[in-house]
């Protein structure tokens, strides 16, 4: 089955890029995420495999599989 298509705008070709390597996400609050990215939305919703949380650089907590709504990034970073 073929994939959905996207809306072609800079940050989707930057998303689409970066899917299946590691990534770190920031939300609002202050909290940072770390794991491989597997898919997104037009509203910027993720999806993460391997999810830790990470505090001061250090993984805190082990989620595994992740979802993080869109209006709650603040910025995804290639790591």
């Amino acid at each position: 089955m073929a994939q959905p298509r996207r809306p072609k705008n800079p940050i989707s070709d930057v998303l689409d890029r970066a899917l299946e390597t590691p990534v770190i996400v920031s939300i609002k609050g202050g909290r940072k995420f770390q794991g491989n990215l597997r898919g997104y939305d037009v509203y910027m919703n993720l999806v993460l495999d391997g999810a830790v949380e990470l505090e001061v650089n250090q993984a805190a907590k082990r989620y595994g599989v992740m979802v993080i709504r869109g209006d709650n990034v603040v910025f995804v970073a290639l790591s």
